[in-house]
């Protein structure tokens, strides 16, 4: 898994994701998809690529109070994309409210790579954080990560992730993982489902289970995203 880096700026960032090279289909099916910051012109470029891509429907807002209207009128959809720094409120509010909605894909867009703000989306719920400077195929990459159920992160980021390897409300960190739990949350990292887990570790389902339930109890959240992100953060995985 990649994972953050510097001198991430909102210039040049229509440039990175407006290139018109054709990306493969990440599903079979086409995907709903609701598209969140203030920019037109970057909502729109986004809204083209992930169309390229095999979304269906790209819905589409440029303040919380929208993206709000939009979740309430059509319910959660299999993905979103977000800015953090939104005119009527915080992007990372928003994370944590649509989660709390039944959003289980969410990415960051952002310009930002600070530490805080990387850590942060991750443990508000979102299962990628994405710069806006960042290259259309590392775009491409995370969004179709995020849709398999996996987490991602970009490359430049990892060092960022690496640190403050605490979890909230426990003195757990990962690196208290066993070597077969670390190779279970690597594969659900991967964006494997609890039967492909068992098929390539020659475990059961019910065994996989098992694994990620002492996982969460060791990391103080039985959230797949969060463990996850938990332990990409600690370096325990990539």
């Amino acid at each position: 898994m990649a994972v953050l880096g510097q001198g991430a700026t909102a210039r040049g960032t229509a440039g990175a994701v407006l290139s018109p090279t054709p990306l493969p289909h990440p599903r079979e099916d086409h995907f709903t998809v609701l598209v969140v910051d203030d920019h037109p012109l970057l909502r729109e470029a986004i809204a083209a690529r992930l169309r390229s891509m095999g979304a269906g429907t790209v819905h589409e807002a440029a303040s919380v109070a929208e993206a709000r209207a939009r979740a309430q009128a059509n319910g959660p959809c299999d993905l979103a994309i977000l800015d953090l720094g939104l005119p009527d409120g915080s992007g990372l509010d928003l994370v944590t409210e649509l989660r709390s909605l039944g959003w289980n894909r969410l990415v960051v867009l952002a310009s930002s790579d600070d530490p805080y703000a990387v850590r942060s989306a991750f443990q508000a719920g979102a299962q990628a954080y994405l710069l806006k400077s960042a290259s259309p195929a590392v775009v491409t990459d995370g969004v179709k990560r995020v849709l398999d159920g996996g987490v991602y992160a970009d490359p430049t980021v990892a060092p960022l992730l690496a640190t403050g390897t605490r979890v909230p409300g426990t003195d757990n960190t990962p690196r208290e993982l066993s070597a077969r739990e670390v190779e279970v949350l690597q594969l659900v990292a991967d964006g494997q489902s609890n039967k492909e887990i068992g098929e390539a570790l020659s475990l059961s389902a019910l065994t996989v289970k098992s694994h990620l339930s002492r996982i969460g109890r060791k990391l103080g959240t039985g959230d797949r995203a969060q463990m996850v992100a938990l332990a990409m953060r600690a370096g325990v995985i990539r």
